[in-house]
């Protein structure tokens, strides 16, 4: 049996992920699992107040390693999937290449971008329209936040990829 491929969505917040994973997801067939529906869904109602950052982030960690469990299998089984999970550090990135290599799987990186005004505008109004791609309250400080936290693809990072498959950069 053929595997199914694994995209990687990646960019900063509001660079429109979630609507190109949606995209993706509806082009090629593929399952898509989205960081922030899971984390919304499961863990929502039971976020500490005020947020702990070690707390949160060990609970995106339990998502993550749940959707790639998932994930995983179905692109065994033949099916696609896209992952939707943030991947806002290199390393995160790469640890997720280095996961599906092992197991044989093809995988392709694709890099959203928009510029900065149109992403902290879009997570404004997304937190204010409450609309389809909505999972949780961004306040302008976790914005400039998790701003700073976002590491840039390098060229080489983009090639790695490219031996799988072509990279793409897209503005939402």
């Amino acid at each position: 049996m053929t595997p199914g491929k694994v995209h990687i969505v990646f960019g900063s917040q509001g660079a429109g992920k979630t609507t190109y994973a949606r995209q993706v997801a509806k082009e090629t067939r593929s399952t898509r699992f989205s960081i922030d529906e899971w984390m919304g869904e499961i863990f929502g109602a039971d976020l500490p107040k005020p947020m702990s950052l070690p707390s949160i982030m060990e609970r995106v960690q339990r998502c993550e390693r749940r959707i790639w469990s998932t994930a995983s299998e179905i692109a065994e089984h033949g099916g696609n999937v896209v992952l939707d999970l943030g991947f806002m550090k290199v390393g995160d990135r790469s640890k997720f290449l280095e996961l599906a290599e092992a197991k044989g799987l093809p995988a392709q990186l694709h890099f959203v971008t928009a510029p900065h005004d149109q992403r902290r505008s879009r997570v404004m109004s997304r937190n204010a329209s409450k609309g389809a791609t909505f999972a949780f309250e961004v306040t302008p400080a976790m914005f400039d936040f998790m701003e700073k936290q976002f590491e840039s693809p390098t060229q080489a990072e983009l090639s790695k990829s490219i031996s799988q498959s072509t990279a793409h950069e897209h503005e939402a």
